[in-house]
């Protein structure tokens, strides 16, 4: 008997590579420490949270030209996230809305989140041990789940219902990165760092990105171009 497995509505993560020299990334290394040590809300750093410099009063980055080849290399590879959906990025204006630095020591952690004011987000390693905690997206929509619960419960999980975990079944996905590797999602995708994963020194770099349309002349559902705003 044949079968066919067939898998619709894919949420595609793209991970890539941006190549810079030692002494390139070594100036953001610094400069990110030296934004770490003139953190303007320590209330918000608890002991097992990690360092976000985007709650720290450093979440535009962007706008700091020793980071500004990064952001380039980081152009290149939002349009190619865009390409690889057959999007035609010459009728868009592609805007970073902000950008931060993340620091991960020991345990620390960030907690699930997502970020529902932009539509498309990146973490790139500008730093990070083989062993240092990984990225986790989380599916919300469970789509395969078909009894309430069933790929969560604790009871399940005790029981053994779910034989063994696999791309049909899990509610979440540990995606593996190295230094140098970027990744891109979907803004709207809920995600987290690994747990009780001891880091030696993760920095990572995150940003959002924000879309509009050239012209939304005829279109509804596309952010009209930011020069037909008008401020209230």
């Amino acid at each position: 008997m044949s079968r066919e497995i067939l898998n619709f509505f894919p949420l595609t993560i793209v991970k890539s590579k941006i190549e810079l020299s030692n002494d390139e990334k070594n100036q953001m290394i610094n400069e990110i420490l030296i934004m770490e040590k003139n953190s303007k809300n320590l209330s918000n750093k608890s002991d097992h949270r990690s360092w976000t410099g985007d709650t720290q009063g450093f979440e535009f980055i962007h706008r700091n030209l020793k980071f500004e080849k990064f952001f380039k290399e980081v152009k290149k590879k939002i349009f190619e996230y865009l390409e690889i959906l057959e999007i035609d990025n010459s009728q868009l204006d592609i805007f970073i809305q902000r950008s931060w630095a993340t620091i991960s020591r020991g345990v620390e952690h960030i907690s699930l989140h997502k970020h529902l004011q932009s539509h498309l987000s990146f973490a790139y390693y500008l730093k990070k041990d083989v062993s240092d905690a990984n990225l986790v997206f989380v599916d919300e929509k469970k789509s395969n789940e078909f009894l309430p619960a069933l790929f969560i419960s604790p009871g399940v999980i005790r029981k053994q219902i779910i034989k063994k975990r696999n791309f049909y079944n899990s509610p979440m996905v540990t995606c593996e990165a190295k230094e140098d590797d970027i990744i891109i999602f979907p803004s709207k995708t809920p995600h987290q760092t690994q747990k009780n994963v001891k880091n030696q020194e993760r920095i990572s770099i995150s940003s959002d990105i924000f879309i509009t349309a050239k012209n939304s002349e005829n279109m509804e559902h596309l952010t009209t171009p930011l020069s037909d705003w008008k401020k209230l």
